[in-house]
């Protein structure tokens, strides 16, 4: 073992201590104590002791690795049931077990909002699967490889190199047939893997999506203006369940997935899914929630804490293509969606139809541009929604939400930390969290799905009106 070297370094690369976790971080990773400096150690659980091999060292924490697993293990270890686990940066929590997952993540949300948001907040226990199997209705998958022998996968963690994934535990069927059928598809033509450092090659993901009913939509990205031998493609797909192909055209040098230029190749531009009760069309670009199940109860939450009844007016912002905007128009007066991709809105107007919902409107727009300026011309809320992407609400839509003067307001958040950063604005705007529901969207993963209640300073909730269901 190396010991401390002089000079006040504690760390250096290939160092090797003996070191205990502590907690988790924000990743699932053993966080654990050196000399005064954090070391993150992924795959070691509170409790647990070990030798770790320090990695890399940053000017105030360091990056460790197990050199062997701990001779006394925790009893929330368990053997993960995926062969590419860890390599894969899939998942980072399959060597736990599900409950202690359930339990770490309810202790990272109340930990962002007392560390970010500054305030103790109500943290229910996380909503979790009964079988956190199969999972995912959506499936992105970066290319690797070459011509002659491409890979598909996912990348592995903190690096851009794909790690083959036969069969994903998470994935829904048949995403693991579809994936070999189109490695089958690439060999047999020759097509080249996008190699993301010389900007060259044709392929770079391949994005699956699968409704309940199993019929597939799959959307091929390439780095270049159209897709060769397309047909046979669709021809080899078609058994597998597959009613719509198309081609992504992202010639960009970044690491963006989908750019907003799509080709139909074969079938139906839309696909149709069901939540909540309602039917939904889906273009290959709109967002739509990954876990089905879990998404039914999110919106479940979601609705209960709106508290809507028959005389109010509510507003979702973010609305993507109107799941919850629809679902809650059945439970108040009128209901308008607000969403920043044009195709989106589209499929939300279409949806309103199809499910016969005459009092839901959606706009196109930005929500920092299209709110302030709506609430201007007098749009006034007895709830709001906002449903965010990762990087939370910008102040403009916290100022609108304020001016539009809810009673309550209603935040779905995929990243709890700035959804812990927006509390604290919101509560400089007079609106206080009254309680938040973890929802277990991501098994396996560190990430989670929340539902945070504000209300005005000094008001609660209406009684009664939480027992709504969907």
């Amino acid at each position: 073992m190396r010991k401390q070297r002089k000079g006040g370094i504690p760390l250096q690369k290939n160092d090797i201590f003996p070191m205990r976790a502590e907690n988790l971080g924000a990743d699932m990773e053993g966080v654990c104590r050196h000399e005064g400096m954090t070391v993150f150690v992924p795959g070691l659980l509170p409790g647990e002791e070990t030798d770790v091999r320090i990695v890399k060292v940053e000017k105030r924490y360091a990056f460790g690795r197990m050199e062997h697993l701990p001779a006394d293990p925790s009893p929330n270890r368990k053997d993960p049931d995926c062969p590419a686990f860890p390599r894969c940066g899939g998942c980072s929590c399959r060597h736990m077990r599900y409950e202690a997952t359930l339990a770490a993540k309810q202790r990272q949300v109340a930990d962002c909002f007392h560390r970010i948001g500054g305030m103790e907040v109500e943290v229910l226990p996380p909503l979790g699967m009964e079988d956190p199997r199969a999972y995912r209705n959506k499936t992105a998958l970066p290319l690797g490889g070459t011509a002659a022998a491409p890979v598909l996968g996912f990348y592995a963690p903190r690096s851009h190199s794909v790690i083959p994934v036969g069969n994903c535990p998470n994935a829904m069927a048949p995403s693991d047939e579809i994936a070999a059928c189109f490695l089958a598809w690439m060999k047999r033509f020759s097509l080249a893997p996008y190699d993301e450092t010389a900007h060259r090659g044709l392929v770079r993901h391949l994005m699956v999506r699968v409704s309940r009913a199993g019929e597939c939509m799959v959307t091929v990205v390439i780095n270049g203006p159209s897709l060769p031998h397309g047909q046979e493609l669709a021809e080899d797909l078609k058994p597998l369940g597959v009613v719509s192909l198309f081609a992504n055209i992202n010639t960009a040098r970044n690491n963006v997935i989908l750019s907003d230029r799509f080709q139909l190749i074969y079938g139906s531009e839309t696909l149709s899914d069901t939540l909540c009760g309602l039917e939904f069309r889906l273009s290959p670009g709109a967002f739509f929630q990954v876990n089905p199940s879990q998404t039914e109860k999110l919106y479940e939450t979601a609705l209960r804490f709106a508290g809507l009844s028959p005389e109010d007016t509510l507003c979702d912002v973010y609305c993507g293509a109107g799941t919850i905007t629809l679902m809650m128009a059945r439970h108040c007066r009128s209901a308008v969606g607000i969403e920043i991709v044009p195709a989106a809105v589209e499929n939300a107007r279409e949806n309103a139809k199809r499910n016969g919902i005459p009092n839901a409107e959606f706009h196109a727009g930005k929500a920092e541009e299209l709110l302030p300026r709506m609430v201007r011309d007098g749009l006034r809320c007895n709830v709001i929604v906002v449903d965010p992407p990762r990087k939370g609400l910008e102040p403009e839509v916290i100022r609108a939400i304020a001016e539009a003067g809810p009673d309550r307001v209603v935040y779905v958040s995929c990243n709890v930390a700035t959804q812990a950063r927006d509390a604290a604005l919101f509560r400089e705007a007079g609106y206080t969290v009254r309680k938040v529901q973890p929802v277990d969207m991501f098994c396996w993963t560190s990430g989670i799905e929340s539902v945070a209640l504000f209300s005005r300073e000094g008001e609660n909730p209406p009684a009664g009106k939480e027992e709504q269901t969907i």
